[in-house]
C-alpha cells in the first residue's frame, strides 16, 4: 500500500469503523474519542490531538461534515472541504480513524464508539461535554486540555480579512 493509500484508509465509514472497533477491542486497546471542525489545521489543533491521543492507544476522530459546519460556524465556512479536511487529519501519525458526522454533535457516534477516554478542549466543563453521560456509564474518563493561547481558525480567518 502506497502513503497515500495509507492515509486514505485512516478515513472510515461508520460502517467500517465498527468493524476497527471489535479489532481494537479484542487487541485490549483504549479508544479515546474528539470531535470537531478541524477548518484550518493549525498548531493549536496539532497540539490538542497529540494530547489526546497520548491519553490511549487508539485515537478516533469525529469530523463534522460541510454541512454541519456550515449550520455552526456560519455560510463562509467551513474553508476547507470535508474529504480535505479528513485527508488533512488522517495524514497525522498519531490518528488511527477519522469517521464524519452530519449530526450538529457526536452524540450517536460516541454511542457507537463507546470510548474509554472522551477528550475535548479545555473551554469545556467535563459534564457539559456531549457524550459525558455515556463514557460516564461505561467506567470511561472525560478529560479536557487547555488550547494552546492564540491559535483558532477564526482567528487566523479574521487575521487573513483585516
Amino acid at each position: 500500500m502506497n502513503k497515500i493509500q495509507s492515509i486514505k484508509s485512516k478515513i472510515l465509514s461508520n460502517k467500517a469503523l465498527q468493524g476497527r472497533l471489535i479489532e481494537w477491542r479484542s487487541q485490549g486497546k483504549k479508544l479515546v474519542f474528539t470531535n470537531g471542525c478541524f477548518d484550518i489545521l493549525h498548531r493549536g489543533h496539532l497540539e490538542y490531538l497529540a494530547k489526546a491521543a497520548d491519553k490511549g492507544d487508539v485515537l478516533i476522530i469525529g469530523l463534522n461534515t460541510d454541512a454541519s459546519v456550515r449550520r455552526l460556524k456560519g455560510e463562509d465556512r467551513p474553508v476547507n472541504d470535508e474529504q480535505s479536511r479528513a485527508l488533512i487529519l488522517a495524514a497525522l501519525q498519531f490518528v488511527d480513524a477519522v469517521v464524519l458526522f452530519d449530526d450538529d454533535t457526536p452524540f450517536e457516534l460516541i454511542k457507537t464508539v463507546q470510548p474509554d477516554v472522551l477528550v475535548k478542549g479545555g473551554d469545556y466543563k467535563p459534564k457539559e461535554i456531549v457524550g459525558y453521560d455515556i463514557v460516564m456509564a461505561k467506567g470511561g474518563r472525560v478529560l479536557t486540555i487547555d488550547l494552546v493561547e492564540g491559535y483558532s481558525t477564526t482567528a487566523i480567518l479574521a487575521k487573513m480579512k483585516a
